[in-house]
Formats: structure tokens, sequence, C-alpha cells
């Protein structure tokens, strides 16, 4: 395996699957760094070298180390049941949302939802979130109306990477952005 995908095994490890390598998370996410790596390890070569490396160069800064580097976890995303204490924010004015063309229809009929994630990922940039639509073919931006869903009483957190994160964006709070409206 190459970096860029030892990179997104530790995501599928972190974020959905930890029983893949036979490790256990903590309640709040976290796993032990040493048991990480010999978990890998059964599946693919991989030290703490490698793991530092990814970390590093993460270019959405999707993990954190404890302080004294024994523990590692997502810093959101996951789809297993962890309790992440993320500190409530007052988001700005407008947030920023890519998706899926193939999804549009169903986010125009019942706006956002974290579906099997704890919670909907919101950029605080338009350039952020295209370069997570990206990731697909036919990509889709939307405007969400965040400091409107705030005041309507939506709660909204950040984690530690700078991700803004919410239940949900109902339709009344979502504006598709046109692509002749941005720079792709």
């Amino acid at each position: 395996m190459n970096i860029n995908q030892k990179s997104r095994l530790l995501s599928k490890i972190l974020r959905h699957k930890p029983d893949l390598i036979g490790i256990k998370l903590t309640i709040d996410g976290w796993a032990n760094i040493d048991e990480l790596i010999q978990g890998i390890n059964k599946i693919t070569e991989f030290d703490r070298d490698t793991l530092e490396e990814i970390v590093r160069t993460d270019d959405k800064k999707r993990y954190v180390l404890n302080s004294d580097k024994t523990m590692i976890r997502a810093c959101q995303g996951h789809s297993i049941d962890v309790k992440i204490d993320f500190p409530k924010g007052t988001p700005p004015e407008y947030l920023y949302h890519g998706s899926a063309e193939k999804y549009a229809q169903k986010i125009a009929e019942e706006g956002l939802k974290a579906m099997t994630r704890q919670y909907v990922h919101l950029s605080s940039n338009l350039e952020t979130a295209i370069k997570v639509a990206l990731r697909r073919k036919e990509i889709v931006i939307y405007k969400i109306y965040s400091h409107k869903m705030a005041i309507d009483g939506y709660e909204f957190f950040i984690s530690e990477n700078g991700v803004w994160l919410t239940k949900s964006v109902p339709v009344k709070y979502l504006e598709r952005i046109d692509k002749k409206d941005i720079n792709i």
C-alpha cells in the first residue's frame, strides 16, 4: 500500500471500523497508538513514522494526537458510536457543503442529513466545500444560511480541525450554488 492508501485505511479504522484490526476505541474515540500500529501491521506494513507522516501531511487535518502521543483519534466523521465533546459555536453567516449531483434531488426534498455519520459536515469557505465535492464525479455545492439556522435554534459545533457540525440542515436554509458562479 502507498501512503494515500494507508491514510484511507487509517480513516476507515478510526471513523468506521476499528474491529477491522481488532482494536477498541475509547468512548470518546481515542485509539492506543501501539495497538493501532500492531493491528494495521496485520494488513500492511505500518509504523510510527508512517502514522506521524499521515497526521502531519493530511490536508484536512483529520487526526489529532494526545499530548504524550500515545493515543490518536479522528477529529470527526464517525459512523460508530463515539461521544466527542465538540464545543458549541456560533457559525458565520454562511457555511458550505459539497456533495454529488446524484444526491441533489434527495437533498432538495429532505435537506442535508447526517446519514451514517453523527453530524452533517460543513465548511467555513467555498473553496473547501469544492475540494470536498471534487472527490465525486458530478459535484453540487450548497450555501447554508447558518446564522439564520442558529437564530432559529439549531446547534452548531466545531471540530478540532475547523469543520462545522450540525445534526441536519432543513431545505429552507439551503441554496444550491450554480456551477457557473464558481471556478471549477
